[in-house]
């Protein structure tokens, strides 16, 4: 590790090629004729009205060796093909190779369309025209840049983004256009909380900003990026986005010509909506105020920039086949037989709309796609082409070599959603196959990692090891000696990795969502957050087959069913035999009102009286010493019996042995102890700085 702080610090220390150079552009991409055909709906659809102009803003920086361009367009998506092309008509008209520049889009849902997506065509007439101005955007930036400085900073902007993906329970699962009853995710079902049992996945909320000067101070550009989705806008428009551009140089420098730019940040699953509150509480800004809100938040983190002027420039771009998941003969022949029915005409329902796009992927089969990394000094900028969930953002970030990074998604082409390869077995609107959500199961993991390798290429560095930090809570555990520990904060399966140094990691089996904000994370990791899983019908197994008579299980529970949703809310711990519950297992549930519910044998041992409250993090603690049973909740005892000693080793958490009513939610910080806990070290596992839970 001291090695590789070294070379990563020599990097950013080492003295620029040339002078550090700065251009800017900004170019009006509204479309000269109207109507025009805009993306972002399921079917076909034309504006005439023009709300907030649309633009290309660009960037063209240098440091006397390597040249790059940015240029970041208000457009819902825009393809590799055309892409491909302004990069190549810019090329010969500035000297920058085509594979320095960096195209993206903002994913406003009421931009002119520049690439066929579900039931709306690229418009014939604006493609042209904006491939035009792409080329005119990079080569006006070239032609002005001065002398400058650059600068970092970010800032917390939760309170403007939230998971807009929800787990729907086991018995609420919903039709997709097929046919069939897939749908166990999909977009803003936490509308109604009896349907969900919670988000399946983290938010990014961080709002990062890349600050130039001229060498004289005065400003020039602010690049920001931020992981929200879209606000929703009418007529020809910008967004939020295009707001949030021109607020930023009217805040900075409104009697200049300093230009504001916000790129999309992974937003697949994002929105700015969040179903944690309550309906009536819930927020409903206008797109003004909204906008107005993520700048108070911007400003200040700008004026804490500090600036340098000594760097130098690294890109590195990987170009990649992925196959399209096309349909299988009887699917196909679906898609034919109803597209025949139509005719000529577009479509006009969802079922039409993916039929026409079976056909498609079937006819394209595989496709090229391009990642990117840009190194400017210490900073980190990576790009997805995809619509990419917040999570993958978050492993880019982490494990990028360098300290200060951003990742910016639909860059250099629009090929669909990736989900995280567990998710698709949850379909949702963000797997069925069509070219919004095409590629392969293991895109996402493959585009991860390429993002991540070329990071590694400009950095000249390995990537980071994610490691969360140690708090009180933490410290707490690891004091007790544990047998085995699992803190669970994995970006992905297949191993739960043991953290208390004895290397019994655990795997995950079957549904899991990952990386889900934990239990009290200023407690267990201080200044990050504490993350568990959440429970889709999956588990967590282990053979533990040299724990003794008595041991102590110690872990955390956050119930996402609602209690009187089933006999069983859920089973969350299990020893037993895998596939069948024995005469000799043990088994800890909530029953149906909530309460902790032991089971030994073949019937309820115990049961509890506390009900366990919906969607709250709790500690639960069972001390087994022989055949005496004791369970505590949140430090408070709850059960005390007999029961019949086992020596079963396989452990099962988030589900039973026999896969009944598995656990519908998350758990986290799972240590089982080779010895019988007393009741002062059971409340030391759950206590923390602010005091009980």
């Amino acid at each position: 590790m001291r090695c590789l702080l070294f070379s990563v610090l020599g990097l950013i220390a080492s003295p620029a090629q040339g002078e550090f150079k700065a251009g800017t552009a900004k170019i009006d991409i509204t479309p000269p004729k109207l109507p025009v055909l805009v993306n972002g709906g399921m079917t076909s659809r034309l504006l005439d009205k023009v709300r907030t102009r649309v633009h290309a803003r660009a960037l063209v920086l240098s440091d006397g060796k390597t040249t790059v361009a940015l240029v970041v367009v208000d457009s819902c998506m825009m393809g590799r093909a055309l892409l491909d092309e302004a990069k190549a008509a810019a090329a010969a008209k500035t000297g920058i190779p085509a594979d320095r520049m960096l195209i993206s889009a903002t994913h406003s849902h009421t931009a002119p369309s520049s690439m066929g997506c579900l039931g709306t065509d690229a418009d014939p007439n604006y493609v042209p025209f904006l491939k035009e101005k792409l080329v005119e955007a990079i080569a006006t930036a070239q032609a002005v840049m001065v002398p400058a400085k650059i600068g970092f900073a970010k800032a917390d902007a939760a309170a403007f983004t939230a998971l807009r993906q929800w787990i729907r329970r086991p018995d609420r699962v919903a039709e997709d256009p097929f046919g069939n009853f897939t749908v166990r995710a999909n977009m803003h079902a936490g509308r109604n909380w009896d349907d969900v049992t919670g988000e399946s996945g983290p938010e990014d909320p961080e709002l990062s900003l890349i600050a130039l000067q001229t060498k004289a101070g005065q400003p020039l550009a602010v690049l920001a990026n931020f992981s929200m989705h879209y606000f929703g806008d009418k007529d020809i428009s910008a967004d939020y986005f295009g707001l949030f551009s021109e607020g930023l140089q009217q805040r900075i420098d409104p009697q200049g010509n300093m230009l504001g730019i916000l790129s999309h940040g992974c937003s697949g699953d994002i929105y700015r909506v969040d179903y944690k509150i309550p309906e009536k509480e819930r927020p409903n800004p206008t797109i003004e105020a909204y906008t107005q809100g993520l700048l108070d938040i911007a400003i200040k983190a700008y004026e804490s920039v500090q600036y340098r002027d000594n760097l130098d420039i690294a890109m590195a771009e990987k170009r990649m086949r992925l196959k399209y998941r096309v349909p299988d003969k009887q699917r196909l022949e679906w898609a034919q037989r109803i597209v025949a029915e139509m005719d000529d005409r577009l479509a006009k329902t969802p079922t039409e709309v993916y039929a026409k796009e079976q056909i498609l992927l079937h006819e394209r089969q595989d496709t090229e796609i391009v990642v990117q990394a840009l190194r400017l000094g210490d900073i980190g900028i990576a790009t997805t082409p995809n619509e990419t969930y917040a999570i993958t953002g978050l492993k880019i970030k982490a494990a990028s070599p360098l300290p200060k990074n951003m990742v910016i998604e639909l860059a250099n082409g629009g090929d669909g959603y990736i989900p995280p390869p567990e998710m698709h077995a949850w379909g949702g609107y963000n797997t069925w196959a069509a070219r919004s959500a095409g590629l392969e199961v293991m895109a996402e993991p493959k585009i991860t990692q390429a993002a991540i390798s070329v990071l590694e290429t400009v950095a000249g560095a390995p990537r980071r090891r994610p490691e969360l930090g140690a708090g009180p809570a933490t410290r707490a555990i690891a004091a007790l000696k544990p047998h085995v520990w699992w803190r669970l904060n994995e970006f992905s399966g297949p191993q739960a990795t043991d953290a208390s140094g004895h290397h019994r990691h655990a795997s995950y089996e079957g549904g899991i969502a990952y990386s889900l904000e934990g239990p009290h994370s200023q407690a267990f990791c201080p200044g990050e957050v504490n993350r568990a899983p959440h429970f889709v019908q999956g588990r967590i197994c282990q053979e533990l087959s040299d724990l003794g008579r008595t041991y102590t299980l110690s872990l955390w529970i956050w119930n996402g069913m609602p209690n009187d949703a089933r006999e069983i809310t859920g089973w969350f711990y299990s020893r037993d035999h895998n596939h069948g519950v024995s005469a000799y297992g043990e088994h800890l549930s909530l029953d149906r009102q909530g309460r902790l519910l032991l089971l030994t044998g073949s019937k309820a041992t115990a049961i509890g009286k506390t009900a366990v409250p919906r969607w709250t993090w709790q500690h639960v603690a069972l001390v087994r010493d022989g055949s005496r049973v004791r369970i505590y909740l949140n430090g408070q005892p709850e059960i005390e019996t007999t029961a019949a000693e086992t020596s079963i080793p396989s452990f099962f958490l988030g589900g039973r042995s026999d896969h009944d009513s598995s656990w519908e939610g998350r758990l986290d910080e799972i240590a089982i102890f080779p010895r019988a806990l007393p009741i002062e070290e059971i409340r030391s596992l759950q206590a923390h700085e602010k005091g009980q839970p």
